[in-house]
């Protein structure tokens, strides 16, 4: 048996109870607290182990902590707070040493928590650290603004996190906990895993990342993001058409997994790429791709911030190797991917596409350039962008 990475804190905490119906008895007499998107995201995250070693929403001390210092009250690595904000009415019904009975939006029993701790949402502590601004216009602090004002710190106990979707919106045979990511290395004889967090397709610069990792590795797990997204982004279901596309065309399938994360985005850039690390090394990789503006969003943050913070930390604090990648481009006169590292720059040798470009393209009925898309991802995302 392959020795992989240990878990985050060193344990991968499991959050399913043994005896969901007398916890559905038990939740039918507890105040009831509806959770937002976000919030079921995370609770997915906390019961399968991929927030290990997080057993619930954070108290107050891991708040503080998190926000003014990046690590939880005891000392481990954990950048942004995960929370369980409710409004002044809810909190009303709640009680500290009480229960109460998460649910989701569609009215399905989730969960209960253990309530250990009511306490002030400090929103002014909490944005300016984890987003490194405060404008109103950042997705991520547009959400924290618009949660409530009071946060419940508390262990869960979980029935179940995918209600009330089709099969393959839950993207079921994607859907695999960090233990059954972990077991699926082992069965592929992997000891290193090189992992690609991602919620766009896979163009040419990104298969070249990937690519170079997995020369490095035993193998690559390409780890869409499939929770909340802002609006704008392509929608999940396409990009794992993408993904399917890319894989089935241009990887090795023995030395190549697909799964899905069920994380929400915060676009937190810098401090999400050490949470996209540290939650990447509890479902077993052992190296983490981190690009140009990681989990970025406009121009909030540096080109390689995400990159440079991993520089605060001690030796040893985080124990996933971040492989830290240029900016790559097709280079005409090198006929190949190149990066500011492999080659230099010469003016209009490199293809250099926006977001606006290529959108606009696919809504005409156009393939990008081969040498920015695959043409088979392209007709994937000109069918979705001309039936939008």
């Amino acid at each position: 048996m392959h020795e992989l990475i240990a878990p985050h804190g060193g344990k991968l905490i499991d959050r399913f109870t043994k005896q969901p119906d007398a916890l559905r008895q038990k939740a039918a007499a507890l105040p009831k607290i509806t959770l937002s998107a976000k919030q079921a995201c995370d609770l997915e995250m906390i019961a399968i182990g991929a927030f290990s070693p997080l057993t619930g929403f954070v108290n107050r001390a891991d708040f503080e902590s998190i926000c003014k210092t990046m690590h939880l009250a005891d000392g481990a690595v954990w950048p942004i707070p995960i929370t369980l904000a409710v409004d002044e009415e809810t909190k009303s019904q709640l009680s500290e040493g009480g229960q109460a009975a998460l649910h989701h939006t569609d009215g399905t029993l989730l969960a209960v928590i253990q309530i250990e701790q009511i306490y002030p949402h400090d929103k002014k502590l909490e944005i300016p650290n984890v987003f490194g601004t405060e404008d109103p216009e950042h997705p991520g602090v547009k959400a924290v603004l618009e949660e409530g004002d009071w946060c419940v710190g508390g262990p869960i106990e979980v029935i179940t996190v995918t209600p009330g979707k089709e099969p393959g919106e839950q993207f079921t045979e994607y859907r695999l906990t960090p233990a059954q990511t972990r077991a699926a290395f082992q069965e592929k004889g992997w000891k290193t895993v090189s992992a690609f967090q991602t919620r766009n397709p896979i163009h040419r610069a990104h298969e070249y990342l990937c690519k170079c990792a997995q020369e490095i590795t035993d193998g690559l797990l390409i780890h869409p993001l499939v929770g909340e997204t802002k609006p704008g982004d392509i929608p999940a279901e396409v990009r794992m058409e993408c993904y399917r596309t890319i894989i089935e065309h241009y990887f090795h399938p023995d030395h190549t997994l697909l799964t899905v994360m069920p994380a929400a985005m915060r676009y937190a850039g810098p401090r999400e790429a050490i949470q996209h690390a540290l939650t990447r090394q509890n479902y077993g990789i052992s190296h983490f791709i981190v690009g140009r503006d990681h989990a970025g969003v406009g121009d909030y943050y540096g080109t390689y911030d995400a990159q440079n913070i991993f520089d605060e930390f001690d030796d040893g604090e985080i124990q996933v190797e971040i492989l830290k990648f240029e900016h790559a481009a097709w280079s005409h006169r090198a006929q190949g991917m190149v990066s500011g590292k492999t080659f230099p720059k010469i003016k209009g040798d490199q293809v250099f596409l926006s977001g606006t470009k290529v959108r606009e393209l696919l809504s005409q009925g156009k393939r990008p350039p081969a040498e920015f898309s695959r043409p088979e991802v392209a007709d994937v995302l000109i069918q979705w962008a001309q039936s939008a």
